[in-house]
């Protein structure tokens, strides 16, 4: 049954009943968001869900609270919040309403879980202080979600409603991106594989325009790949490939003699017409033409393979 009224706590927010309510407003954009401790709002009932406050987790019913005695874990034994209940339940169907094909929902679903949903899980139970987090703690997203509630002497009864709506905003803002970006790496995987596909034996791996490879070159198997080549806006991109997801070590460096040279000083040194700029860092050139970054790359495979 469709909702009329989505319900949550009232007074200060935090980032888990937040973030519930841009699934379940995705979801469903014609029920009433009310935030209310009143007995008669916080009672399970056929036209509402519930969650964040009430005091039980019963699906069925559409109540997901986890403060209560007994509140829910994970199979792994980590606690959910509001946000990880409502995540199980209604994410599938919220990945489904965003138009995300079918057969890529469970990979999408279980990737924002662990990578999104369970680190405010974890912060909202005390189970992870974000001060692991260093200097960065207070930038993290439950961190800045929350200074967007009124601050302590403000006297205004809307304000606290309104900071809601104001957050709401900016963390719709940050489920729809993440989600947008899982499902460009699929997409960007089937591109890489088919590419790899067409490679062949070959060490540079060409594609059709500028996307995430390495996943795919990781999962492919495709140790033998040391450059990737694709257009880009005004010219072609020259890349080097990442040995590991953290890092910078390449699996393959641009030639040394290239490093911080532009246009005709490159394109002196490394023979290829068309060549105009190496990163002094040497993961990364560029050239203005197809034939020349292909060309570039041949140089910089010769160079790394014979060193």
């Amino acid at each position: 049954m469709i909702p009329d009224f989505l319900v949550t706590h009232s007074g200060g927010f935090h980032a888990d009943e937040l973030l519930s309510s841009v699934i379940l407003t995705r979801l469903f954009p014609n029920a009433r968001l009310i935030r209310s401790r009143a007995p008669e709002w916080i009672r399970p009932g056929a036209d509402r869900i519930i969650y964040d406050v009430g005091g039980a987790y019963d699906a069925a019913a559409r109540i997901f609270d986890h403060h209560q005695r007994g509140a829910p874990l994970r199979e792994n034994g980590q606690p959910y919040s509001s946000f990880g209940l409502i995540w199980k339940h209604y994410g599938r169907d919220y990945l489904a309403a965003s138009g995300l094909p079918e057969a890529h929902i469970e990979v999408v679903h279980a990737s924002f879980d662990s990578s999104f949903v369970l680190p405010v899980d974890l912060v909202d139970n005390g189970a992870l202080s974000p001060s692991i987090a260093g200097p960065l703690a207070g930038l993290t997203l439950p961190a800045l979600l929350e200074t967007l509630k009124p601050v302590f002497d403000e006297t205004d009864p809307e304000a606290g409603d309104r900071g809601f709506q104001n957050a709401l905003a900016v963390a719709r803002s940050f489920v729809e991106a993440r989600i947008a970006q899982s499902a460009a790496k699929l997409r960007a995987e089937a591109l890489v594989h088919q590419a790899i596909m067409d490679a062949g034996s070959g060490r540079i791996l060409e594609l059709p325009m500028g996307m995430p490879f390495r996943p795919a070159i990781v999962k492919a198997g495709a140790d033998h790949l040391l450059f990737v080549v694709h257009p880009r806006e005004n010219g072609w991109c020259l890349t080097g490939i990442r040995r590991a997801d953290e890092g910078f070590e390449l699996r393959a460096d641009l030639p040394a003699a290239w490093a911080g040279l532009t246009d005709h000083d490159l394109a002196a040194v490394c023979g290829v017409e068309g060549a105009s700029f190496c990163h002094s860092g040497r993961f990364i050139a560029a050239a203005k033409t197809r034939e020349a970054a292909l060309a570039m790359a041949e140089l910089a495979v010769a160079e790394a393979v014979s060193g």
